[in-house]
This record gives structure tokens, C-alpha cells and sequence, in this order.
């Protein structure tokens, strides 16, 4: 196969394979840490889980994402990477096991929030940092194919580390906490084999003269404005409006996965351990249905076109979610998880296939930017009006039909733009 040849290749690297096992241990880690940080928030038979709880883990997780990322690359043209990594496991390291720490003293939550939070936030200085080094571990005539095989061996470990975290609960240690420590134990793995990487190798160069800390910083929130700006002209006005869909999209699937897990929970399981195993269940199909978009949408865009695809996508998610998501039983939910997984997963590829082929090259990395801000944000925010919404056993007859209007508000929306 094609991507083993290329795989093998980048491996002759000895920068290339140092960096990469940087990234597989970082990523595990990360994978384990959020499962376990989920499982607690959820599955903790302690602890009487609601959708507001859920909600701040979602916030945990996913905001240092949208507000540190955009910014996160005028630190690292400061900072040594290697340096980066090596420190950012370790605090990591320590703070996962300061959380872990606190779930098994019953520590206030705003306490536990907070500590969870300082792992999660230096996440973003290292991923960045991951890709920002990348160039100077492989030759110009391999960057491109580094750049995709790279973070997608990332996403692997990620995925393979939330299924470690759920098997070490559910068969080994029937404690978050132990599961929390074995992510602690991977991010100082990570730590040390960074250090096997010259100091100097991964940049930045000190020779390079840089702005000012406060000029940079305020440089790129003007360069994200100037970036929204670029796209509301006329000539990217389609991609524009794929990222508007994209944000409602990601927003209803938001608010179906706190429904879903709070529905494990309560509603679809009479222990806490039968409840993990069904939410892992779900999540591993919902994957499926993301490997099957990447199969299909190329094809299909290829087609219909990008806007008319993502008009596809939402239009079936609008009929097929009440119709699925109503009896609220088990095996029209894991339907569901399917459904919505291929068609969110759709959506995302046309988008930014739209954002890639009409937005100027200067102008793309901004772009991204707030794409990743509107992505994340939108997430949170609909954890955040599940838990107004949903009552504490998960069934909201509301919630799945104020989900299928969205849905096809964005489908009629993005028909009209592709017809005019």
C-alpha cells in the first residue's frame, strides 16, 4: 500500500521517528485522560451526574482548544520546541496526577475543573508545536506526505488511548483514578522521550528577530479579524456559509452526546460499568459512521458538489434523528450514533474542502483558525443548552425535536445558497 511505502520512507528519518513517538506517547496520554475524565464526570457511582456536569467537562476540554490555539504559535516562536515538549508532558504528568489526586479525595469540583483544565490547556502549545516542528525533522519533497500521515498516526494513538482507558476501567481497576494515573504515566513517557531529540534540531532559529510579545499577540487578533473579513466576499461567499452549516451541525451533535451519555447513564443501563461499556459501544459506531464519510463523501461531493453534499448530509440527519432518536431505545440509538456520525463527519470534509479551494493561500491559516474557534465553541455551547433542556434520566422529546429543526434549517439554508 501506498501510505505504508510512504510510512516506511518518513521512518529512515531519525528526527522524523523521534518526533513521532513524541506524538504517539502525547496523544495516548490524551486519549486516556479524556475518557477518564468523562467516566468520572458520568460514570461515577458516587456521584449523581447531571447534564451540567457534563457540560463543564465539555468546557474542560474543549475551550483551552478555541482560546489559547489561535495564539498558541507567537509563544512557540519563542520558545525551543523540544523544550516545549519536554516540559508540557511534565507539567501534564504532574497535574493528571494531581487530578487524580482529587477524584479520589472528594475534592470541591471547582477544584477538580481546575486542574483538569491545566492539562488540557498545554495540550494545544504541544500539538502545535508537534506540527510547527515537523520541517525540520523531513526534506522538502516529503513534507506533504509527513503532514497527513503525521497527525493521523496522532488520531490513531488518541483513539487507541481512549480504548486502553476503557478497558482498564471496565477489566482492570474499576477506579478513574488508576486510569487517570496510567495517562500521567504516558504523558512522562512522552516527556522523556522528547528528550532524545537534540535541543537545537526542532527550532526556532534564535537569529530570527521577532515583534514584541504584546504586538504579536494583538498582530493576530487583527489577523483573525482580517481573516472573517476575507471571508465574506463575494468569490468565498460558499465557503462562508459551509462553516455557518458546519457550526449548527457540530452544535446539534453536541447536544445529542450529552443526551446520549446521560441516557447511557440512567436510562439504558442498570450499573455504571454496563452504562461505560454502552457509551463506548456508541462512540465506536459513531467512529464508524466518521471512517464511512471518508469513504463516501469524496465520491459523492465529487458529484453533487461540496455545498449540495453538506445539503445531503444535514437533510438526512434532520429526518433520521427524531425518527431514530424518539422511541428512545437502544439499537435506534446506536443507529443513530451512526447516522449522525457519517453525515457530522460528511459535512466537515465538504467544508473544508470548500475553505481550502476558494480561500486565498495568505489567508487559509487564519481561517482555520476560526474555524477550529467556531468548531470547539459551538460544542460547548450546546452542552451548555443540553443541560438547560434535559431532565436527569436524559429523555427530551424537545431536545431531539429542537435538534431535527436545525438540522433542516441548515439543509433549506444551503439549498437556497446552491440553487442562487
Amino acid at each position: 500500500m501506498a501510505v505504508v511505502r510512504d510510512l516506511r520512507v518518513l521512518l529512515r528519518f531519525q528526527g522524523f521517528r523521534r518526533l513521532l513517538s513524541v506524538r504517539l506517547l502525547s496523544q495516548g496520554a490524551d486519549g486516556v485522560f479524556q475518557v477518564a475524565l468523562a467516566a468520572y464526570v458520568v460514570f461515577s457511582p458516587e456521584k449523581q451526574t447531571s447534564a451540567a456536569a457534563i457540560a463543564s467537562a465539555m468546557a474542560v476540554l474543549l475551550l483551552p482548544y478555541s482560546l489559547v490555539g489561535p495564539f498558541a504559535g507567537v509563544l512557540l516562536d519563542r520558545w525551543r520546541r523540544r523544550q516545549v515538549f519536554l516540559y508540557g508532558n511534565l507539567v501534564r504528568a504532574a497535574m493528571a496526577s494531581a487530578t487524580a489526586v482529587l477524584m479520589v479525595s472528594h475534592a470541591p469540583d471547582w477544584l477538580f475543573y481546575a486542574s483538569a483544565l491545566c492539562v488540557t490547556a498545554v495540550n494545544r502549545f504541544v500539538l502545535s508545536g508537534l506540527s510547527a516542528a515537523l520541517p525540520r525533522v523531513v526534506d522538502d519533497e516529503r513534507l506533504v506526505v509527513a503532514n497527513s500521515l503525521s497527525p493521523t498516526a496522532g488520531t490513531l494513538a488518541a483513539t487507541a488511548g481512549g480504548g486502553l482507558a476503557f478497558v482498564v476501567r471496565l477489566l482492570v481497576a474499576d477506579s478513574d483514578a488508576a486510569v487517570v494515573l496510567l495517562g500521567a504515566l504516558l504523558y512522562l513517557c512522552a516527556a522523556l522521550a522528547s528528550l532524545r531529540i537534540p535541543k537545537e534540531l526542532l527550532g526556532p532559529d534564535r537569529a530570527v528577530a521577532h515583534p514584541g510579545l504584546t504586538a504579536a499577540l494583538s498582530g493576530t487578533a487583527r489577523d483573525l479579524a482580517a481573516g472573517v473579513r476575507h471571508l465574506t466576499g463575494a468569490p468565498r461567499r460558499e465557503a462562508a456559509w459551509a462553516l455557518a452549516a458546519m457550526t449548527l451541525m457540530r452544535f446539534c451533535y453536541g447536544a445529542l452526546l450529552v443526551m446520549l451519555l446521560m441516557l447511557c447513564r440512567y436510562e439504558f443501563s442498570s450499573t455504571t460499568d454496563d452504562g461505560l461499556a454502552l457509551l463506548g459501544l456508541a462512540l465506536g459506531i459513531s467512529g464508524a459512521g466518521f471512517f464511512v464519510a471518508a469513504v463516501v463523501t469524496p465520491w459523492a461531493a465529487g458529484r453533487l458538489g461540496p455545498g449540495r453534499w453538506i445539503v445531503v448530509c444535514a437533510a438526512a440527519a434532520a429526518v433520521l434523528e427524531p425518527a431514530l432518536g424518539l422511541p428512545f431505545s437502544v439499537a435506534p440509538m446506536l443507529v443513530a450514533s451512526f447516522v449522525l456520525g457519517l453525515t457530522t463527519q460528511g459535512a466537515k470534509i465538504a467544508t473544508d474542502t470548500l475553505v481550502q479551494s476558494s480561500v486565498d493561500d495568505d489567508f487559509r491559516g487564519r481561517i482555520f483558525s476560526v474555524y477550529d474557534v467556531l468548531f470547539n465553541i459551538a460544542f460547548v455551547g450546546a452542552a451548555g443548552v443540553a443541560a438547560l433542556m434535559l431532565p436527569p434520566d436524559g429523555r427530551s422529546v424537545v431536545l431531539v425535536i429542537t435538534v431535527a429543526v436545525i438540522y433542516g434549517a441548515v439543509a433549506v439554508a444551503m439549498a437556497r445558497f446552491e440553487r442562487q
